[in-house]
């Protein structure tokens, strides 16, 4: 038995032996180009070559001897280019033949750079680099536009990048590149930058606009790309400053006046948002969410005037009723534009209701304890109930445009209640119930 077990591990040994001698990594490379070089002969008839010589490539390059040869990397870049070559003859004939490999330029340009890179690299074989690249650089462009038209955006940033650098070798080489011309070299930055954009790898979109930003780029969309990217990594004090130039340079610009429109409503800065949308209404003045947006603006400065403990509600009145009145003027626009618009009604309709709190809470601090007293309070009482009344006529109108909408039919019950009018007031709060209950009121309950 031992002699069997003893047998057995000798030839396990032996096997392995023949393994390691058989897997020489700069043999097996030069065996890879003997087999690229057959078919390249003759690709008719020594079809299978061209796979021999990339199964062989990449078994030889798992060998540390074979990475560092720049000629095995040569020969991973020829193989990989002649595979996408030549299924793109056969693509030419055959429009339904597909491509073998993801994305073969992206893998031949990077065996080359690798080789291009390595100090032990010879003046000839560094030849061989180029002139493959020449032959790429087309490629990694149709291959990236490809990936970006299947939204396929981190490929479409990697195929446009390696062409980027496929142009830097070229150009250190004094070989002509696609992107030899100024334009079309800031065009393909610019591209690439936006493919890392969407595919959410900031820090490698970050230098591509600001390369553009840098030489005094003539286009916003540059600015407002490198804008939302610096935001993207937090870096708030250089996003700012971008948009802060840009709309000084580009003051009709739409997207830049929206982008800062967008940053003062994340940040609360209400007051600027006013000029900010006065400017947006100007440029689009048939835009009706501009308006609305405007009046959601004086409508949240009414609304903080009105919850300031600070002041008494004589000091807050001026400014009450200054920014009620701007809200009412732009939601009363808004509607103008678009008189069907359930959240447009709503909107004013909420505004002319809370207008109406400061004279509940008046009626609230009024003493019963003299004529005078009720009488103030009968007066407030009365001026309450018609704003109530303007609110609902608002609510109403949402109402029949949308009889399932939460909002509308809570601002329905409020108002009811306040009017003391139970009879809507139970109407509402059980079309408020089935909405609750995942169900849907079949009709409104008010006509448009």
């Amino acid at each position: 038995m031992k002699k069997v077990l003893f047998a057995l591990v000798g030839m396990f040994l032996f096997t392995v032996s023949s393994y390691a001698q058989e897997v020489n990594g700069p043999k097996l490379a030069k065996s890879a180009g003997k087999a690229l070089a057959a078919f390249n002969q003759d690709p008719g008839g020594n079809k299978s070559k061209l796979e021999e010589a990339r199964n062989k490539i990449e078994e030889a390059l798992k060998t540390p001897e074979a990475q560092a040869l720049p000629s095995a990397w040569i020969i991973k870049g020829d193989i990989y280019s002649t595979r996408l070559m030549n299924e793109l003859a056969m693509q030419s004939i055959n429009p339904n033949a597909t491509l073998s490999g993801d994305n073969d330029a992206v893998v031949a340009f990077e065996a080359f750079k690798k080789a291009y890179d390595m100090p032990e690299i010879k003046k000839y074989e560094k030849s061989q680099v180029i002139d493959g690249v020449v032959l790429l650089q087309p490629q990694l462009i149709n291959m990236g536009v490809g990936k970006y038209s299947n939204k396929v955006y981190e490929k479409a940033y990697v195929s446009f990048k390696a062409a980027l650098d496929a142009h830097d070798m070229l150009s250190e080489n004094k070989k002509k590149s696609l992107f030899d011309e100024k334009q079309e070299y800031n065009d393909q930055v610019y591209f690439t930058g936006l493919m890392a954009s969407l595919a959410k790898r900031y820090e490698d979109a970050l230098p591509m606009y600001e390369l553009l930003y840098k030489q005094g780029t003539d286009s916003v969309q540059v600015y407002e790309d490198l804008y939302n990217t610096r935001m993207a990594l937090k870096d708030e004090e250089g996003a700012l400053s971008v948009m802060k130039e840009g709309r000084k340079k580009f003051p009709k610009s739409s997207s830049l006046l929206f982008a800062e429109i967008n940053y003062y409503i994340i940040k609360e800065r209400l007051n600027d948002l006013t000029g900010s949308l006065e400017q947006a209404i100007a440029q689009e003045p048939e835009n009706a969410s501009l308006y609305r947006a405007l009046g959601d603006v004086y409508n949240s400065l009414f609304s903080k005037t009105l919850e300031d403990t600070t002041q008494t509600r004589e000091q807050k009145a001026p400014k009450m009723k200054e920014y009620a009145d701007m809200a009412k003027k732009n939601f009363k626009a808004a509607i103008e534009k678009e008189p069907n618009n359930t959240d447009f009604n709503y909107s004013l309709g909420a505004l002319l209701y809370n207008e109406t709190n400061t004279l509940a809470q008046e009626m609230n601090a009024t003493s019963f304890a003299t004529a005078a007293g009720q009488k103030r309070y009968k007066e407030l009482k009365a001026q309450m109930l018609l704003g109530v009344e303007d609110a609902i006529e608002y609510f109403q109108k949402a109402e029949s445009l949308d009889p399932n909408d939460p909002n509308t039919l809570a601002a329905l019950i409020q108002a009811y209640g306040r009017k003391e009018d139970e009879a809507l007031y139970m109407e509402f709060k059980k079309r408020l119930d089935v909405v609750k209950a995942g169900g849907t009121n079949p009709a409104s309950y008010f006509k448009n």
